[in-house]
């Protein structure tokens, strides 16, 4: 696990950079849930002091990522099926809504740039490139917000869909998998295009809901990633 120091933005700090990584390795699930995290070997990993380590540490145990817990250590907290399912809840209604509300009007320049999104995620589905189809997915749903007048609905979910991200990079492993995605968001947008907002609110739900249909497969077959 290496700091992207050259994504960083000029005024970032060491605690920013090293929360950011560790953010992404848990929700990519390079770091598994239920696994200990060390301060000292992060803090050796990274090339940084303690400090930053324990400022990280102490924003992810906020966000719910991780449990620090004196005397007992650190850990990745384990996925909640429960907590899922609440957070799909919330979830599914902020993006049904601006679905709906897209079929209704849509920024023209955010609908050329949801072609292209689609256009790198069926590349990526290809070449079987997760990294680049999740980094495509997250534009696919800010853009669809955006162009629907409503990116403040985005900031919403945003802490919602990193801990939902867990579960969908469990269900991102096939070329098929991803393929699926793609069907789904280009269902999408086809009901917008078509100024249906029942049909785009309905796509949208399905979309975000096959998540919650898989949870039981994947609780059984990773079993040891949820509490």
């Amino acid at each position: 696990m290496n700091l992207h120091v050259e994504n960083a933005e000029p005024a970032e700090s060491a605690a920013s950079l090293v929360e950011r990584d560790l953010r992404r390795a848990i929700i990519e699930l390079e770091l598994k849930p239920g696994a200990r995290l060390s301060e000292h070997e992060i803090a050796d990993r990274l090339g940084v002091s303690r400090q930053p380590v324990r400022e990280a540490m102490i924003k992810l145990q906020r966000s719910g990522f991780i449990d620090i817990r004196p005397q007992r250590g650190t850990t990745i907290v384990k996925i909640s099926a429960a907590a899922m399912q609440e957070a799909l809840f919330v979830r599914s209604a902020v993006e049904t809504a601006v679905a709906e509300r897209a079929a209704t009007y849509f920024d023209a320049w955010q609908r050329k740039r949801i072609d292209t999104i689609l256009a790198r995620q069926e590349e990526a589905a290809s070449k079987l490139d997760q990294t680049l189809f999740r980094e495509q997915d997250e534009l696919f749903h800010i853009a669809l917000a955006r162009g629907a007048g409503c990116g403040i609905a985005w900031t919403s979910i945003v802490e919602l869909k990193a801990h939902m991200d867990r579960v969908c990079n469990l269900t991102m492993q096939t070329r098929d998998d991803l393929e699926r995605r793609v069907r789904e968001h280009k269902a999408i947008v086809a009901a917008i295009d078509a100024h249906d907002g029942a049909a785009a609110r309905e796509a949208m739900a399905h979309h975000l809901g096959s998540i919650l249909d898989q949870m039981p497969e994947l609780e059984s077959q990773y079993a040891g990633l949820f509490e």
